[in-house]
């Protein structure tokens, strides 16, 4: 059984001060329980502060941070119940895999038949299970990143923080790694926070979007409002591509031959 089950996130008018610089100014936002919510922004705009602000490993200049009914925003990071993914897997180089997965049971002291249960189980849905006993070192970038995901599930957190995991991934292991999130989010009922500059990730990844801009942030209310706003960037893009497939290039003329 779970420390810490699936809550709902609220953060009220959450301000951040980075080197006399305010980075989050006035930041609200709502999940719902078992909900992903995804935020799309640029470099520099604030993202990765907002979840190591909530993760508790940044001070708050003001705000409130609620997650559940508790308010966790005096708590150590320790004590939030948060786990907190980003592009670099942390994986102990020391231990294999199955026991990179099982280390938050040990560290609850859950019993040796408990940890083999629940680990195995955990490994076969990341099809990691023929890997159970290699080292990290021996391990593919997806095959890491996915161990790493499963340590983080393994102690089923009140709340997943994703900060552009998969983004050091080539293409198809990436999109693979979006769609194992999505399945395991919906079957274990995870709530996440999940932030990105890429927009097709973050419509594959969302359940709700908003868009962080100079440390505010725009909601919508659903998909189709997210897509219409200019800003977001999916009009430009669908205009893109239907462009280009629309292109038609000029016959080519072979060597030596001459119009009619």
């Amino acid at each position: 059984m779970s420390d810490h089950p699936p809550a709902s996130l609220q953060v009220d008018e959450l301000r951040v001060r980075l080197g006399g610089v305010e980075v989050l100014r006035g930041l609200s936002l709502a999940v719902e329980a078992g909900g992903t919510l995804a935020i799309i922004g640029p470099s520099g705009c604030g993202k990765t502060t907002l979840l190591r602000a909530i993760a508790g490993l940044l001070p708050l200049s003001a705000g409130r941070i609620t997650l559940g009914t508790q308010r966790v925003d005096a708590l150590p990071s320790q004590r939030r119940g948060i786990v907190y993914l980003n592009q670099e897997p942390l994986l102990f180089p020391h231990l294999n895999v199955f026991e990179n997965i099982a280390f938050g049971l040990r560290l609850r002291h859950q019993p040796d038949a408990t940890v083999r249960q629940q680990v195995n189980e955990l490994l076969a849905q990341l099809e990691l299970d023929g890997l159970a006993q290699r080292s990290p070192q021996a391990l593919s970038g997806g095959q890491r990143q996915r161990a790493a995901f499963g340590r983080a599930l393994i102690v089923a957190p009140s709340l997943l923080l994703l900060d552009e995991p998969f983004s050091n991934l080539d293409p198809e292991t990436r999109i693979s790694m979006q769609q194992l999130f999505k399945d395991l989010a919906h079957a274990r009922g995870i709530t996440a926070l999940f932030v990105t500059h890429d927009l097709k990730e973050s419509l594959r990844m969302g359940d709700r979007f908003a868009m962080l801009l100079a440390g505010q942030l725009r909601h919508y209310p659903d998909r189709r409002a997210f897509c219409a706003d200019p800003a977001t960037g999916v009009v430009r893009e669908a205009a893109f591509w239907g462009d280009l497939a629309g292109d038609t290039a000029a016959p080519a003329v072979a060597p030596g031959s001459r119009d009619a």
